[in-house]
């Protein structure tokens, strides 16, 4: 399996983390991972009210959230904002 190293900012917690996320799943199913990776680094602290959304730091592009990593720009050193 193919996975992406990223720098993942997360303001809500004031948070930066280094993440291996799979190429082939669904940026909608990445963010679902994400939220519960970082609910569990933090004692349950991070519990979004709606679905956050994925940006590039650097462009401010939303990720659709139909497309894969793969179809996406992300690569592996991209910098997102989960917001």
């Amino acid at each position: 399996m193919d996975k992406v190293f990223v720098k993942l900012y997360v303001p809500a917690l004031e948070e930066i983390y280094d993440v291996w996320i799979p190429s082939h799943k669904r940026i909608g199913n990445i963010i679902v991972l994400l939220i519960k990776a970082i609910n569990e680094l933090n004692d349950g602290c991070y519990m979004p009210t709606k679905m956050p959304s994925l940006y590039d730091k650097l462009t401010a592009e939303e990720y659709d959230i139909e497309l894969s990593v793969k179809e996406s720009t992300i690569r592996s050193g991209t910098e997102l904002i989960l917001i």
